[in-house]
């Protein structure tokens, strides 16, 4: 059995079912809980929680890599940080949704596509 999202192979008896699509339980979970990269309130959690701790926040591994690609680029389509990094587009998402909550990288338009570059 396949998932209808990301086309993976699902072992018998790990499959979820949500409106009629047959899913893996990564794209179930990404499926009720979707990456919001516009959240206020989380902006201002991040806020407080930096003042707290005298402006630091901490970033995993992943987020300080595509920090890193967006330094080096001055910006990239989520498509090409995805392509380097080896994630799939729904990891990224969630990624990108918790550095702009920092306020470490904010989305353009640049000719009509859609660019993630540092804040």
């Amino acid at each position: 059995m396949k998932c209808d999202r990301c086309k993976e192979t699902i072992q018998e008896g790990e499959q979820r079912d949500l409106h009629g699509q047959t899913l893996c339980e990564d794209c179930y979970m990404d499926a009720l809980s979707p990456a919001r990269t516009c959240d206020p309130w989380a902006v201002h959690s991040a806020k407080a929680l930096s003042k707290a701790r005298g402006g630091n926040l901490e970033i995993n591994e992943t987020q300080a890599k595509i920090l890193r690609i967006l330094k080096e680029t001055g910006g990239a389509e989520p498509r090409i940080i995805s392509e380097r990094l080896q994630l799939r587009p729904s990891d990224l998402e969630r990624e990108i949704a918790a550095l702009r909550h920092m306020e470490k990288i904010r989305g353009e338009l640049r000719e009509g596509k859609k660019i993630v570059r540092l804040w």
